[in-house]
């Protein structure tokens, strides 16, 4: 049994795994979905994902058969980033999970996302900086940047475009003498790696 080769990548909300399995036939693909795993499996190529970082739902969780790829959407339980796929960590669901797949009819007790999702961005807050742009998210990081672009001379505005466009949003700089003596390039984030979209 071989083993096939996949990449990821995540949001706060899901995980998509992309299995590069050419031509596979969608009638013999088989994917099992479980809390802290997922086993794909077509004809002799088997991949096992486990333990995931972090807990899925797999009642909400998909997948799709294409030419080139199968792409797995893994819904995660609880809205946070994993910062990886594979390993042990710290579940924030782990004192209500069920091992291994639901099969009980006993109705479980409702969880309060909201205050998951509250004591998950308290915990990720600064505590210090009221200047620093990630305090209230994504929201006040675009509104500093967009500030910093609006305010900036011709030069600075050029840098950043130019950094951002060759760096693949990767890198932002200011400095224009600098960015103008050559590519900037890519620099994905620690653990992670740059690659081409196939079409």
């Amino acid at each position: 049994m071989s083993t096939i080769r996949h990449e990821y990548y995540e949001t706060d909300e899901r995980v998509v795994v992309s299995i590069f399995d050419r031509n596979a036939d969608p009638d013999k693909v088989s994917v099992q979905f479980q809390p802290r795993s997922v086993i794909y499996a077509h004809g002799d190529k088997h991949l096992e994902l486990g333990p995931l970082k972090g807990q899925i739902l797999p009642e909400q969780s998909s997948f799709f058969v294409g030419k080139v790829k199968i792409e797995l959407k893994l819904a995660k339980a609880a809205p946070t980033r994993w910062g990886g796929l594979i390993g042990d960590a710290p579940d924030p669901l782990a004192n209500s999970a069920v091992p291994g797949p639901r099969t009980s009819t006993i109705p479980m007790a409702r969880k309060n996302w909201d205050s998951v999702s509250q004591a998950i961005l308290d915990a990720e807050a600064p505590k210090t900086s009221q200047e620093d742009p990630n305090v209230n998210g994504d929201n006040t990081l675009n509104e500093f940047f967009q500030k910093l672009y609006k305010d900036a001379d011709d030069d600075t505005r050029k840098a950043m475009m130019k950094s951002f466009q060759e760096s693949g949003g990767t890198a932002l700089s200011t400095n224009w003498d600098e960015v103008r003596k050559e590519r900037v390039p890519i620099r994905p984030p620690q653990g992670s790696e740059a690659r081409k979209w196939e079409a």
